[in-house]
């Protein structure tokens, strides 16, 4: 005869499977710090890609520096999230910055505590070019912006929330994916040439009750994202 401690066992038993589904649903796209702490840097997909957008030799190698668009703050997590989105999305290569400054700018609004802030950094990363690749790029007059077309709350976000134990998701916590149209734009031999391909990612945000803006904690892979 089964007794009531059996059917408990069994409950507890199929709770930590379907946690542990969540969980490996969640490390796969990348999220490597919000459930699981922090890992190595993951590799950088996008950064070994050969340019998309060939060289110009009448490009200047030596613009004048600007400042990195900023993340505009908001408390209403979609709008923060296509800010944020925007952000990571939006660089010139003929504004004398490098990628560090603009993974500044994203840095700049990422977690308060710190926590997430070396996952963050990683995550970046692997949306812009390496230093070497942006210096070839210069000489083509790359840019690029992005063209947001849907956001919306990912349904293995509800999932993986009802499953995480109290406290181990910062307060206000929620994931946005994110669908759109990447723009590059440059020169090739002193032509205008340029190159759309749609994205898709995961911005995994903070919006305390009491803070002023959201925070940025990581993001997915790119074409990775949570749905």
């Amino acid at each position: 005869m089964k007794t009531f401690s059996d059917s408990r066992s069994r409950v507890r038993r199929y709770a930590l499977i379907t946690a542990a589904i969540v969980l490996v649903l969640l490390a796969g796209v990348g999220v490597y710090g919000l459930l699981t702490g922090p890992t190595p840097p993951a590799a950088r997909p996008s950064a070994t890609t050969s340019p998309s957008v060939a060289p110009s030799a009448s490009a200047s190698l030596s613009p004048t520096a600007a400042k990195p668009p900023a993340v505009k703050g908001s408390r209403d997590p979609d709008v923060f999230a296509r800010n944020l989105a925007t952000t990571v999305f939006t660089w010139d290569t003929g504004s004398g910055l490098f990628p560090l400054d603009y993974s500044a700018s994203i840095l700049a609004v990422g977690d308060p505590t710190g926590m997430e802030q070396a996952g963050l950094a990683s995550d970046v990363a692997a949306y812009l070019p390496s230093r070497e690749q942006w210096v070839e790029l210069r000489k083509h007059a790359t840019r690029q912006s992005l063209t947001i077309t849907r956001t919306y709350v990912p349904e293995a976000w509800g999932e993986a929330v009802s499953q995480a134990a109290p406290g181990q998701l910062p307060s206000g916590a929620t994931a946005i994916t994110i669908q759109g149209t990447r723009h590059r734009n440059g020169e090739w031999d002193g032509r205008p040439v340029s190159e759309d391909l749609p994205v898709s990612f995961t911005v995994f945000i903070a919006c305390p009750p009491k803070a002023g803006s959201c925070h940025v904690l990581r993001l997915s892979q790119l074409n990775n994202p949570l749905t």
